[in-house]
């Protein structure tokens, strides 16, 4: 039943009182429907010839492996179809790097001399597509077999949603908010859950995390710059993970700049519109000049990467497309090559709180969805390139 639309008579605070109870009630039994107690996210799972792209092998060769008892059968079997869980492929993949001639061919994570790969994507313009980037590159380095970590700065919480937990409802655990405040934080470890994808980990959020935006500044403790407290709490976990995935909350403040010194390399999503390339001039604008001054506080900046990432693509829209050349014009190779589209199949998902990897094929149009696995794809494998360039391999 939908309530009676407030009178406009009312007292304009009594009136805004009103909408909000209605409205926050309604999110409330909205987010219950959606995270109920019992409700656990769960993978899908994977057809063999998707089982096979992921390990970067042939159909045959699968065949093969299975035939010779290499890696055992997956539980779950059709009329004689193999589907995979993420977990079993995870599994496959140790059992495939044991035997490979080539090392780092199944399992291709860092070595002890690689650097930790902290890649924060940043944009002060909301809309831009940064918790949608941020999962689908998280999930797309998961599964072809790197350990990641996802640490959500935002205080919306949205990447932490995404990951299968709402900040707001079931939630009450530790966030990165405790591993980062000034009086008595905790091990960054503590903060850390595993996911239902494997190899992905959650450093999540929560409204809470806004008070680090309060205390640091209020904080004139030298010895504990606010610039350092993200870097020094991933300097806890560094050795068991390949690659850290920050999201920025929607804002150039203490926890995007805190980010912004832990980061090896950062990503600027924005969409091909003249209001977003303004937004993201002044934004990096007020960047620099954070920089600077974080700079000359005595922190290092060191970054591996700085590229823009064009998100919501329309390949079909004349004006963003020349807006997406002005940019490749101006900057070059500062532009990422690959594009995330515009695409039904990723809002369908996004507003079910999944990736494309976690979606069906079979349950949406398949050319739709095939554009947008595409794409998705094509950013990962890039940022992926990018990675291995930092490590300094070929």
């Amino acid at each position: 039943m939908i309530p009676a639309t407030p009178s406009i008579t009312d007292r304009p605070s009594e009136l805004a009182t009103d909408i909000s109870e209605r409205l926050n009630r309604a999110i409330s039994e909205h987010l219950l429907s959606a995270f109920a107690p019992d409700n656990t996210k769960s993978l899908r799972p994977f057809s063999a010839p998707e089982a096979a792209e992921l390990l970067g092998v042939s159909g045959q060769f699968m065949r093969k492996v299975h035939g010779e008892g290499t890696i055992p059968e997956p539980k779950d079997v059709r009329a004689g179809r193999r589907y995979y869980s993420a977990q079993e492929l995870w599994e496959a993949r140790q059992i495939l790097e044991k035997t490979s001639r080539t090392k780092g061919r199944y399992v291709p994570g860092r070595k002890d001399s690689e650097r930790l790969q902290v890649w924060q994507f940043m944009n002060f313009k909301g809309g831009s597509s940064k918790s949608t980037s941020t999962i689908h590159l998280a999930h797309y380095l998961a599964l072809h077999g790197y350990r990641v970590l996802v640490v959500d700065l935002d205080p919306q919480g949205s990447l932490t949603s995404m990951c299968g937990i709402n900040p707001e409802i079931e939630f009450d655990g530790l966030t990165v908010y405790d591993a980062i405040r000034y009086d008595d934080p905790v091990p960054f470890s503590d903060v850390i859950l595993p996911t239902y994808f494997p190899g992905l980990s959650l450093a999540p959020a929560r409204l809470l995390l806004s008070e680090f935006e309060t205390e640091s500044a209020v904080n004139s403790n030298p010895d504990q710059p606010f610039f350092l407290r993200i870097r020094n709490a991933l300097a806890q976990v560094e050795d068991q993970y390949d690659i850290v995935l920050m999201d920025s909350p929607p804002q150039l403040g203490f926890l995007t700049i805190s980010g912004m010194a832990a980061a090896t390399s950062l990503i600027v999503p924005l969409t091909p519109s003249m209001l977003d390339v303004s937004s993201t001039a002044q934004f990096l604008e007020l960047a620099g000049a954070y920089m600077g001054v974080i700079e000359d506080a005595g922190a290092e900046l060191q970054y591996d990467h700085f590229k823009f990432l064009i998100t919501r693509d329309e390949p079909t829209d004349v004006p963003s497309q020349q807006l997406t050349s002005f940019m490749r014009a101006l900057f070059m190779d500062r532009v990422m090559a690959a594009t995330a589209l515009k695409s039904t199949a990723i809002s369908d998902a996004t507003m079910l709180k999944q990736s494309i990897y976690e979606v069906v094929r079979s349950e949406m149009t398949r050319a739709t969805y095939d554009r947008a696995k595409h794409s998705m794809d094509a950013v990962g494998r890039e940022v992926e390139t990018m990675i291995h360039q930092a490590w300094g391999r070929s």
